[in-house]
């Protein structure tokens, strides 16, 4: 069983969850003027890391909260997490 440490309610189970995928996608400048490849690739181009990857999750069975979740992909393990206006930490020994 996956645990999430939701950051207001505290270690939940994973089905009280939703993830919202790719964590820091930022929308492209111009978003009315860019070409139809640009926005393709806005939204649906995404990294499928072996490894450390940061990811948005919802709280939707809880708090409906969003926040962060570091997690390595391989293990499952959660590495850390952190809200929404937070910076990414940077964990020792790990490249992104």
């Amino acid at each position: 069983m996956l645990l999430i440490p939701c950051p207001w309610c505290g270690e939940r189970d994973v089905h009280e969850f939703h993830c919202g995928g790719e964590a820091h996608i930022t929308r492209p400048a111009g978003a009315d003027t860019i070409d139809d490849a640009a926005w393709a690739d806005y939204l649906f181009m995404r990294q499928n890391p072996k490894g450390l990857y940061y990811e948005r999750w919802n709280h939707a069975h809880g708090c409906r909260k969003w926040f962060h979740v570091v997690r390595d992909t391989v293990s499952d393990q959660i590495l850390a997490v952190y809200q929404m206006d937070e910076a990414p930490p940077d964990i020792p020994g790990r490249s992104s």
